[in-house]
């Protein structure tokens, strides 16, 4: 019985071998291979670019939208140290300006805004960046900014400078903390574990935060965020093709629905 068993199995052995060395499976031919475009980009475009990436996939089903967000600081390290990214779209003009991109593919392509934020019941009382100010000198309150190297610090910084504020002497008092990236700012805000934050309008508008105040525009840089294709790309031909997409009609409606101001229309 054993005997037959053996030889039973080995029949099957063979056979499927030989069904599977035969003609293509239906559909085999027909496959085209996806392309995964990598994109790098600021973590204040999640929602926008998440959307915007739905939409991409439906008119084109050949290329795999891989997304990498976080601040764009520690995107262009990455992009430095060599990892693989087709798109960058970064929250700043310094972060792009580290990176070589590819001729002719770098432009301006949003607008933003930096706000005061606070909790649910604003318990600091805060109304205007000139409470802030007040509060800072005066009270034991804790404001949370980004990073020396995200974009969203950086502007925080031009924006305590033109309030007249210290930002050494008020982080050793203990009344500044900060984020890595601008949705960790928004977390500790939403937790209540800060009074206060400075982030982008479109992150509090995303998270359902309380816009108090918007920075004036000559508190700080203008807030633009900058697109290319790193020159490292080896889907450079796709890569362009995306960043047009995101000129187009669909994305900026996408875009000026969270309140980016589009720049590349």
């Amino acid at each position: 019985m054993k005997n037959i068993t053996a030889v039973l199995t080995a029949i099957l052995l063979i056979a499927a071998l030989v069904t599977g060395c035969g003609a293509p499976q239906s559909g085999d031919t027909e496959k085209n291979p996806e392309k995964k475009l990598i994109v790098f980009a600021a973590a204040s475009m999640k929602e926008t670019l998440t959307e915007i990436g739905q939409a991409y996939g439906i008119e084109h089903s050949d290329i795999e939208l891989v997304f990498n967000f976080d601040s764009s600081g520690t995107l262009k390290t990455q992009i430095l140290e060599g990892a693989v990214c087709d798109v960058f779209v970064s929250a700043g003009q310094s972060q792009m300006d580290a990176i070589e991109v590819l001729q002719g593919s770098r432009f301006d392509i949003l607008e933003n805004k930096v706000c005061l934020s606070v909790p649910e019941g604003n318990p600091a009382d805060l109304h205007s960046f000139l409470d802030l100010k007040r509060a800072l000198e005066n009270d034991d309150i804790l404001l949370c900014l980004g990073n020396a190297d995200v974009p969203v610090g950086q502007y925080s910084v031009q924006i305590l400078d033109f309030l007249g504020l210290d930002e050494a002497a008020l982080t050793k008092a203990g009344r500044i903390t900060y984020a890595s990236n601008v949705k960790e700012i928004v977390s500790h805000v939403s937790e209540q574990i800060v009074d206060c934050g400075l982030i982008y309008t479109t992150d509090a508008a995303a998270a359902g935060l309380a816009v108090i105040d918007i920075a004036p525009p000559e508190s700080c840089d203008p807030i633009v965020y900058p697109a290319g294709v790193p020159a490292s790309s080896l889907l450079q031909e796709e890569a362009l093709a995306f960043l047009e997409y995101l000129k187009g009609d669909t994305a900026s409606a996408i875009f000026r629905a969270a309140g980016f101001t589009p720049l590349g229309d």
